[in-house]
């Protein structure tokens, strides 16, 4: 069973009409306490970086998640649920993120372009990925984002995307965290690649 966290800011209605199409069995989970059986997690997110942080704090989600992360449990994060993953953002001086990776998270420096960036975008892959089976450089998801992580290691970025002057990690990730700045539920058959992925990672 797939759970998708629910603390009042996720793009819950697309990912779970994408799993649905996939056939993939889920639940949303709107505490912390839910997720003790979860076999694989989904963090989606839509929003500020501050206001997520604090609903999830509210709600019970954060030791939960870093104790499955601990046992690694297979997660994933989606768009802003990508930035929550890591340690702070500049979007909300003096929050904590939830540290899953090191790093950052920032807003694009670009002057010659608008922000948020919000479209279609290529990736160029970097490195394997059970997650990127069957993805290649050059294929086009759907972005809507102001801020972009900056991890302290450049070995967890699996795919980098340009925008403007500046190339960002598209998706970060390891052998049980995988994490996507795009949003894969609504990228078309290359998203739903993703989430098959998932599913069956």
């Amino acid at each position: 069973m797939i759970a998708i966290i629910d603390y009042g800011m996720g793009n819950l209605r697309s990912v779970s009409k994408a799993l649905e199409y996939l056939g993939a069995p889920y639940r949303f989970c709107a505490q912390g306490k839910d997720l003790a059986c979860a076999e694989k997690v989904i963090l989606p997110g839509v929003g500020a970086f501050g206001d997520a942080m604090k609903e999830l704090k509210i709600r019970g989600f954060i030791e939960p998640l870093r104790e499955l992360v601990k046992k690694k449990t297979k997660l994933a994060g989606i768009c802003l649920g990508l930035q929550l993953f890591f340690e702070k953002s500049e979007e909300a001086p003096g929050v904590q993120g939830l540290g899953l990776f090191k790093g950052k998270v920032q807003a694009f420096r670009s002057k010659n372009v608008k922000v948020p960036h919000m479209g279609w975008n290529d990736l160029r892959i970097r490195k394997k990925h059970p997650l990127l089976e069957g993805i290649v450089t050059g294929d086009y998801f759907y972005f809507v984002h102001s801020y972009y992580a900056k991890p302290a290691s450049a070995a967890f970025n699996l795919a980098m995307c340009k925008y403007g002057r500046e190339t960002f990690p598209a998706v970060v990730g390891n052998d049980h965290m995988f994490a996507a700045q795009f949003h894969p539920e609504k990228s078309q058959d290359a998203g739903l690649r993703i989430l098959k992925n998932f599913i069956g990672w």
